[in-house]
């Protein structure tokens, strides 16, 4: 737990910082730059990684939703709900994201005329939709894959005990199937944050775009690394925990 608290405190950045000037800089040029530099523009560049995780986890959640509601149909006993789920999963997996987010773009209109009231449809909304259809794809395929996991006994004991399908699923499967779908549940999640950068294109002002506005504020080719630099290792020391709580958690929960 200290260690995960380390990972947000200010010093720690201004680490970073010191690390990105050290990696992407050349000496002399790190010392006429210094520090300053990007300590003073870091508030700025952590609120627009906060809109990174703000739109990964609201994507995610959103995703994961939708995303579980498909898997269960991929096993459905109805062929209709069956095929359509599964085209429906197989399309969204296999799509380019940014080509999803083109499409969100496109599609989407910027105003909703609701009863007469015309709502707006800011950019972060469209990117949050962009970024949720391919994780709908990814976590049906988890959900799906956890739900067959399970031995068929179980469903032909439920069954005997005259247990419905929807009871077997919601009252066995489904609870012993989660232990199973966490780890790629969390890698799902790793994959999606280091996508968020994308709804740069859609107007979205996260770290990307506010690292184009610093490098622009500043006027200065010689910060275009270290500005960069920092935010990799942003992200880096972001996703790096996730990816080890996941590889504990497969060896924990690692089937036989």
């Amino acid at each position: 737990m200290k260690s995960s608290r380390t990972f947000k405190t200010p010093r720690f950045m201004a680490c970073l910082a010191v690390m990105a000037l050290a990696a992407f800089t050349p000496g002399a040029q790190a010392a006429e730059l210094g520090l300053g530099t990007l300590v003073k523009w870091l508030p700025l560049l952590l609120q627009g990684f906060a809109v990174d995780v703000g739109i990964s986890v609201a994507a995610m959640a959103i995703g994961t939703v939708l995303g579980a509601l498909l898997g269960i149909g991929q096993i459905s006993q109805l062929s209709l709900i069956r095929k359509l789920s599964d085209w429906i999963t197989q399309f969204f997996r296999n799509a380019p994201w940014l080509v999803l987010l083109f499409f969100c773009i496109l599609l989407l209109p910027y105003q909703i005329t609701l009863l007469g009231s015309t709502i707006s449809f800011p950019a972060w909304a469209k990117g949050i939709i962009g970024l949720m259809l391919p994780v709908m794809g990814n976590v049906s395929e988890v959900v799906r894959g956890g739900i067959q996991s399970i031995p068929s006994g179980q469903w032909e004991a439920a069954n005997a005990l005259a247990f419905s399908r929807g009871q077997t699923l919601r009252m066995i499967i489904l609870p012993q199937t989660v232990k199973r779908m966490v780890p790629p549940w969390m890698n799902v999640y790793a994959v999606l944050m280091m996508a968020t950068p994308l709804v740069s294109i859609v107007g979205v002002e996260d770290s990307v775009t506010v690292a184009r506005a610093v490098l622009s504020a500043e006027n200065n080719t010689a910060l275009l690394m270290p500005v960069y630099g920092l935010l990799l290792l942003l992200f880096f020391a972001y996703c790096y925990p996730i990816a080890r709580w996941t590889r504990k958690l497969e060896k924990r929960y690692a089937i036989a």
